[in-house]
């Protein structure tokens, strides 16, 4: 009797003595002798964790996926840009020892329209600010001066920094000056 006193107790289990009328215990079916509701709250159970697991390991697995794409994607850039990087080190290497600005400034050049072109086909474009209204979605306003011409009041003057599209989507926004 002192051992009954001591075992666990299972909200599941009833006693059938201490069992009012209308309360159903668990009953053995006679084909399997195994009581129906246990062995149905088992497998639910089962297969409760075991859905549980799976949405855990999707979770990680995206999330590795989403860190890798990151990384491929920077390296896919770096890649592209190399060439570039080569163009400069050639350029400074080849105009190091002239004093004609003029074949440095045509080494720039060169370089800078290659470095445009690459950027380009990845789906950058620059804005065209000067001369069209201002746009807060597309402008970042930093100064109003007087307009120089009644046809620029409320449009954009002066592009201080340029502004770029990544695809549709405004990878930076262009600093305006905007007339008055």
């Amino acid at each position: 009797m002192a051992d009954d006193q001591n075992l666990p107790q299972d909200d599941n289990m009833t006693d059938p003595a201490t069992a009012t009328a209308g309360e159903t215990t668990d009953e053995t079916t006679p084909e399997t002798g195994a009581s129906a509701g246990g062995n149905e709250l088992a497998d639910l159970k089962d297969k409760y964790l075991r859905q549980a697991a799976e949405f855990e390991n999707y979770k990680r697995r995206t999330a590795k996926e989403r860190i890798d794409l990151f990384k491929s994607a920077n390296q896919e850039l770096m890649a592209v840009l190399l060439p570039v990087l080569d163009d400069f080190d050639r350029a400074r290497h080849h105009t190091q020892d002239t004093q004609d600005a003029g074949t440095v400034r045509e080494a720039v050049d060169i370089i800078q329209n290659k470095l445009n072109k690459t950027l380009e086909q990845k789906g950058l474009t620059p804005m065209n600010a000067v001369g069209t209204a201002f746009d807060p979605e597309l402008h970042e306003a930093i100064a109003q001066i007087p307009a120089p011409s009644e046809d620029l009041k409320g449009k954009v003057v002066d592009e201080v920094e340029k502004g770029y599209y990544l695809g549709d989507k405004v990878l930076r926004h262009a600093k305006v000056v905007l007339g008055q």
